[in-house]
């Protein structure tokens, strides 16, 4: 039976991304689409590159508007989703691209994002290890997820192996991400014009104030790490290509830890999982080889004279990061196959 979809914020980066994958997903049909100040406007007058979907026309984003669908994606700005939720209490499977239901502790929430805490959802990272076994564990029947923060999953998916197999300290981690534009939305804001970020690399969020900074620590937790135990210095900076995040990230090495156990610790996690790649001994991904790829590519350096593990991890921010998590929770849940519509190529050059 194919499935009716809503996908909402459908004007936007992350809403055109989940269309696209949807689109060449043989078990869905797009039916409807939302969004707010271009309702009513033809959906390819905003993504003109969705041209299978020429079709369809923008309609409000409205709880009647979404209801009456298999499957509801939200792709909406930090904070709208949780308005939609009670209403869409009919939906069997409703996925939500923004912050509202990542975190799990109302402490944090009031400290990155303030206002009421909404209720936590299953987080749309399928690798990632939790206690022993996967993440994917707890996707499969799901009726709520959370897709990701690209930023926050790249880094936990870069150190979560080291976590669960205890050869890294996570009490210092650091890691500075070079990453697009898109991940900061469709909106017209001063700090994302061409003429601000063409030629120059622009750090922000700087000081620990980046709002996936708790989401990270979540993960890493899960992972096996006490959450009071996890510190982590986190730098993004804006570079000038449109997609990507190159997430540099090091921890220091627990003591006796032999570097056969450090590699194992990754290759073990890793092993046989489609969308997460871990490059030989000596290798570091680009993120130019992830573009357009459901894929997360991970490299490895152990440096002694420093002790520290360096994982250098490359994502499409807005497939791996956003929509391809969501796509593929989406599979998990529905108990489809996982890789179903999900791209594992990149675009080159």
């Amino acid at each position: 039976m194919t499935l009716s979809v809503a996908v909402s914020g459908a004007s936007g980066y992350a809403g055109g991304e989940i269309l696209r994958l949807l689109s060449a997903h043989p078990e869905v049909e797009i039916r409807t689409v939302t969004a707010h100040s271009s309702a009513g406007q033809p959906l390819v007058s905003h993504q003109p590159h969705l041209r299978s979907l020429g079709h369809l026309t923008l309609q409000p984003t409205t709880p009647e508007v979404l209801s009456g669908h298999d499957v509801v994606f939200l792709a909406l700005p930090h904070g709208q989703s949780a308005q939609y939720t009670d209403a869409l209490g009919d939906t069997a499977l409703v996925i939500d691209a923004g912050a509202d239901h990542r975190l799990t502790s109302a402490t944090d929430w009031a400290a990155f994002y303030g206002g009421d805490h909404p209720e936590p959802w299953a987080y749309g990272v399928p690798e990632l290890p939790v206690g022993g076994g996967k993440q994917r564990d707890l996707l499969r029947g799901a009726t709520r997820i959370a897709a990701p923060g690209c930023n926050a999953s790249t880094v936990s998916l870069s150190l979560a192996p080291g976590v669960a197999a205890g050869v890294i300290d996570p009490g210092d981690i650091v890691s500075v991400l070079a990453v697009g534009p898109s991940g900061a939305g469709k909106s017209a804001k001063t700090n994302l014009l061409a003429s601000e970020v063409l030629g120059t690399a622009n750090p922000y969020a700087v000081g620990g104030t980046h709002r996936h900074i708790p989401e990270i620590r979540q993960a890493l937790a899960a992972a096996g790490a006490p959450v009071d135990g996890i510190r982590i210095s986190f730098t993004p900076v804006l570079v000038p290509m449109a997609r990507g995040i190159l997430a540099t990230s090091s921890a220091p090495i627990r003591e006796g830890a032999t570097d056969a156990e450090i590699r194992a610790a990754w290759e073990d996690a890793y092993a046989g999982e489609p969308f997460v790649e871990l490059l030989p001994a000596g290798s570091v991904p680009r993120t130019a080889d992830v573009l357009g790829a459901n894929v997360a590519s991970l490299g490895i350096a152990i440096d002694r004279a420093a002790n520290r593990v360096v994982v250098v991890a490359a994502v499409d921010n807005l497939v791996k990061g956003t929509a391809g998590a969501a796509v593929q929770s989406m599979n998990l849940a529905l108990g489809l196959p996982e890789i179903t519509a999900l791209p594992l190529n990149g675009v080159a050059p």
